[in-house]
């Protein structure tokens, strides 16, 4: 079995990207168990906090989470045309936590947008801060999802076929990466 986790961006209910996730756990094939996870109870990033606290329990979690995969799949937002603050805000966090989150780990890039380019921006802008993180980059798949708002059903979930399909693709080849890149037991 390869365990994937699909980090939503966005904090929105009615969240475009975290109905992308749900699809991605919807569309796994056999063998592939996609877990869905938000960043909600993440707090801002502050240095006084972690020294007087550590890290917070929903950081504590999340990275839990994020150890105990097989492969990271970031679903992004785009605002402004760039890294949603909150999506990279949790990623401060979780790095303050040790290399094991991030080194090594293989990660991928998708997301939702009601605009006519995707994600493209936003996907462009999170490799840096992947490559500073030593994550094991899948590149050969890309996937952002333009006019997502024409593409839900009433219940907010993907319905379109065609995407759908890619979101099935995606998902195998990512999986198919993370399997491979498993260190040996």
């Amino acid at each position: 079995m390869t365990r994937l986790v699909a980090l939503s961006g966005s904090l929105r209910a009615g969240s475009f990207n975290t109905a992308l996730a749900r699809a991605a756990q919807r569309q796994a094939p056999d063998g592939v168990e996609v877990e869905v996870a938000t960043l909600h109870g993440v707090p801002l990033y502050d240095g006084d906090l972690e020294a007087a606290s550590g890290i917070p329990e929903a950081v504590q979690a999340l990275r839990a989470k994020i150890v105990a995969c097989d492969g990271l799949l970031l679903v992004t937002p785009e605002y402004n045309n760039g890294v949603p603050g909150v999506f990279k805000n949790a990623v401060d966090w979780l790095s303050r936590t040790g290399d094991a989150v991030f080194a090594g780990r293989p990660v991928a890039l998708v997301g939702a947008s009601p605009g006519g380019f995707g994600t493209i921006l936003s996907q462009a802008h999170w490799l840096p801060v992947l490559r500073t993180l030593k994550t094991r980059f899948w590149a050969d798949g890309r996937l952002m999802v333009s006019r997502a708002h024409a593409l839900m059903d009433a219940d907010g979930e993907l319905a379109d076929a065609a995407t759908l399909a890619q979101v099935r693709q995606f998902v195998e080849g990512f999986a198919r990466f993370a399997a491979e890149s498993r260190p040996p037991h």
